[in-house]
């Protein structure tokens, strides 16, 4: 179960071309993502490609946690297509723009400042990233540019956290 007491959305609209999916236990398609050399690299800090089961189990270890979203972009056929996934709880907020081509457009500061939004809405007072590889610059560029500080060193880099500010 998701942060205990709190109902998972569906759907979180971010904009009219992007919105984040619920994770119902169906990832396959997302394999692809997690065999992909660079984006392994900045998840996992080395490179060893993914097999479904490791998916699987990845994306329900994620789940006991918090809440799982797949990213969805809106196609040129008016349907939605995934492109990525967000896990979100207080203290951590994983992301992965699975597909390198969507990469570097704004789509993650979109998803985070999102998820900053339903923190608010649920009455954090902050939210965290626990751990960003000091050489994934293109993370640590746009956490910052949502607002989130480093306020702890790791081994491979650093914890970061943005306060919020509830209304």
């Amino acid at each position: 179960m998701p942060m205990s007491g709190i109902n998972q959305p569906d759907f979180i609209c971010v904009d009219e071309n992007l919105r984040l999916k619920k994770y119902e236990g169906d990832c396959a398609f997302a394999l692809d993502w997690y065999q992909d050399e660079e984006t392994l690299l900045m998840v996992d800090g080395k490179y060893q490609p993914y097999d479904l089961d490791r998916l699987y189990r990845m994306y329900e270890y994620l789940q006991k946690r918090g809440e799982v979203y797949f990213i969805e972009i809106l196609c040129e056929k008016k349907s939605w297509a995934p492109i990525g996934d967000v896990s979100f709880w207080q203290n951590d907020m994983p992301i992965v723009i699975g597909k390198p081509e969507f990469r570097g457009r704004g789509i993650g500061e979109k998803v985070v400042l999102a998820l900053v939004e339903r923190a608010k809405t649920l009455g954090f007072s902050y939210v965290e990233v626990a751990d960003i590889y000091d050489y994934n610059l293109p993370s640590t560029r746009m956490f910052e540019k949502c607002g989130f500080f480093p306020v702890e060193k790791t081994e491979k880099g650093h914890r970061y956290r943005r306060r919020i500010q509830i209304k």
